[in-house]
C-alpha cells in the first residue's frame, strides 16, 4: 500500500511516517498543500492522510482537488477540530474518512487499511494460492503451515503478486506500489527483494520471471 502523508508539523509527520513504514506501508511526506497536490498528481497513492490546516494550499482545497480528480486515492482527513460540525464539513469536501487529533496510532493504521481496501477491488481477508496463505490485515504469511519471516517490503511484494491472481506485475508497478519516492528507479531494489522472497518461500519455486513483463505467482 502506498500512502501520502500531508502534515505540516515535521516532527509529527516523520514519527507517523516511520510507524506506518514499520506496518509495511510505502509513505511519502508533504509538509504543505502545494507539495501534496504535486505528489498526488505524479504518484498513484492508495490513501492520502491529509491534515486539514496545511499552509500554502489549505487542506480543504487539497481535498476538493483530489475528490474532483477522479483518482483512486482515498482521503483520510486529520484535524485538531473534532466537533460534529467539523466532521460533517470535512466529509462534505470529499474526504472518505475523518480522524480528530490527538489520535491513537493503532486506529490510524486500521482506518488507512480500511480505506485502502475500498480503493481496490474486493479481496478476501486471506489470499490463498496452493500451500501459500497470506493475511494482509494481520501481516502474516505461511507456506504449508509454516510461518514465513518476511520483511515489510517482501510482504508487500508478495501481496501485490497474489492480488494480481496469476497475472504478471511489472518491476515498475512493484516499485511504485511497494516503495516510496526515495527509491531509485534504476536500482536493483525490486530484483534483490524478489530474490530474497524466493529464497524464503522455498521449494518448489512460486515466483516466475516473465520476460519483458515482470513477475507472477505460479
Amino acid at each position: 500500500m502506498r500512502v501520502l502523508l500531508a502534515e505540516d508539523h515535521r516532527e509529527l509527520a516523520e514519527t507517523v511516517a516511520a510507524g506506518l513504514r514499520r506496518e509495511g506501508m510505502a509513505v511519502d511526506l508533504a509538509l504543505d498543500g502545494s507539495t501534496a497536490l504535486e505528489r498526488a498528481a505524479v504518484n498513484g497513492y492508495d490513501v492520502v492522510v491529509l491534515d486539514r490546516d496545511l499552509p500554502v494550499v489549505h487542506g480543504d482545497q487539497v481535498c476538493r482537488t483530489l475528490a474532483s480528480g477522479g483518482g483512486r486515492a482515498r482521503v483520510l482527513m486529520l484535524t485538531a477540530s473534532g466537533t460534529v460540525a467539523d466532521r460533517v464539513a470535512g466529509l462534505g469536501l470529499g474526504a472518505d474518512d475523518y480522524l480528530p487529533k490527538p489520535f491513537a496510532f493503532a486506529e490510524l493504521v486500521a482506518r488507512i487499511r480500511a480505506l485502502a481496501r475500498r480503493a481496490q477491488p474486493a479481496l478476501p481477508p486471506v489470499l490463498v494460492r496452493g500451500e501459500l496463505r497470506v493475511a494482509p490485515p494481520r501481516r502474516v504469511a505461511s507456506r504449508a503451515g509454516f510461518r514465513l519471516p518476511l520483511s515489510p517490503k517482501e510482504f508487500a511484494v508478495l501481496e501485490l503478486l497474489l492480488c494480481a491472481q496469476g497475472a504478471a506485475v511489472s518491476t515498475e508497478e512493484l516499485l511504485e506500489r511497494a516503495w516510496d519516492e526515495a527509491a531509485d528507479p534504476f536500482s536493483q531494489t525490486v530484483k534483490v527483494t524478489v530474490s530474497r522472497l524466493r529464497r524464503k518461500l522455498g521449494e518448489p519455486p512460486l515466483i516466475e520471471t516473465v520476460d519483458r513483463a515482470g513477475y507472477r505467482i505460479r
